[in-house]
């Protein structure tokens, strides 16, 4: 592993997406970025090439979300919701094909958030699962349950072979590096409910605004 996968810790996660969430209920972008390089740039790369199908597309939302934080309109872009209203506001966003818009913040994020449904539901199935659970099943199944339905067929053919090959269910909770596996399984049981918060509030925000099709 290099230097970001060994930096994963489960708790610099946990204290992202806890302060993602501000007093009105606010998605804030910066800490949404920061829990999202922790999940999956720095911990799903540490278990290998398997999940590289993913986090190179997640790295590259994220590239395209830090360009909007740091460029001239980028006052708009420190929240989600301030990020819909002005995009859907200003006609930034391609509501029915990908053409004029390709990289809107609206788009980008949708992206992000249907991957952070699929890591929800596998986190919460390694939290649950008893010691000798398959994870190539607990994979699938979230797979299957969030990012397969927008996936052509020879993409979810592949995803799912090489979910085959995936470590053990201690090698996962090893590599949150908080401790013993029982540790790892704590620190799920106080993380994923801030996780799913998060989610559930920008889901609510994108049905709102009948942004959750976005092509």
């Amino acid at each position: 592993m290099d230097g970001l996968e060994s930096d994963f810790n489960l708790k610099v996660v946990l204290v992202s997406f806890k302060q993602c969430l501000n007093e009105k209920e606010e998605v804030l972008l910066d800490h949404y970025l920061a829990g999202w390089r922790g999940l999956l740039v720095r911990f799903l790369n540490s278990l290998g090439a398997i999940f590289s199908f993913i986090s190179k597309d997640v790295t590259a939302k994220l590239q395209i979300m830090d360009r909007l934080r740091s460029g001239p309109q980028r006052e708009p872009y420190s929240s989600l919701q301030s990020m819909v209203a002005y995009e859907v506001g200003n006609q930034l966003v391609d509501l029915e094909r990908r053409s004029r818009h390709p990289d809107s913040g609206c788009r980008t994020v949708l992206r992000l958030h249907r991957a952070l449904r699929w890591l929800q539901l596998f986190l919460e199935g390694l939290r649950t699962s008893p010691e000798d659970a398959r994870t190539a099943v607990l994979c699938t199944d979230s797979y299957n349950a969030s990012l397969a339905a927008y996936h052509p067929w020879i993409i979810r053919r592949a995803v799912t072979v090489a979910f085959c090959t995936l470590p053990t269910r201690k090698v996962f909770l090893e590599a949150m590096n908080v401790g013993s596996p029982e540790q790892a399984v704590e620190m799920l049981g106080e993380a994923l409910p801030f996780i799913e918060h998060v989610y559930n509030v920008s889901q609510k925000l994108y049905a709102e605004h009948s942004l959750l099709d976005l092509p």
